[in-house]
């Protein structure tokens, strides 16, 4: 079950540039960047309050990241909703008719498994699903 916003995915053509920006606009810092060589993207993180702003920087033209900047340019790129039980959920979804963009949870940013939804069947947004890693 999607229980809440997790967080909105934004690409951006220079983080650092953009970490200025955000951190000027939401009055707080990024609390955590990394990179996440299997996606080829950098990402930032800002919180305020419950909301999660999640910047994405691609680190190489085979990015999904590089791809979307090139045909849309900077803007929201997905919005992501937690959920309890990711290959519950995914299993779910793909029986109400979705397509999962890939069959099996990944790993993602922020200590998260993660799983994409087609935008194609969404409305043209791209959904991600998020799981808490439990180590």
């Amino acid at each position: 079950m999607l229980t809440n916003v997790e967080h909105i995915g934004i690409a951006v053509r220079d983080i650092a540039a953009s970490n200025d920006l955000f951190t000027k606009l939401l009055n707080v810092a990024p609390y955590k960047s990394e990179t996440i060589e299997s996606e080829n993207v950098t990402t930032s993180f800002f919180q305020v309050n419950q909301t999660k702003i999640e910047l994405l920087e691609a680190t190489s033209s085979e990015s999904a990241i590089a791809r979307f900047l090139e045909k849309k340019g900077e803007g929201i790129h997905h919005v992501a909703f937690e959920v309890d039980d990711i290959k519950a959920e995914m299993e779910r979804l793909k029986n109400e008719g979705f397509t999962l963009v890939n069959e099996v949870p990944k790993r993602g940013a922020d200590n998260k498994l993660v799983c994409f939804l087609h935008p194609k069947g969404t409305n043209g947004v791209l959904i991600e699903l998020c799981q808490e890693i439990k180590e």
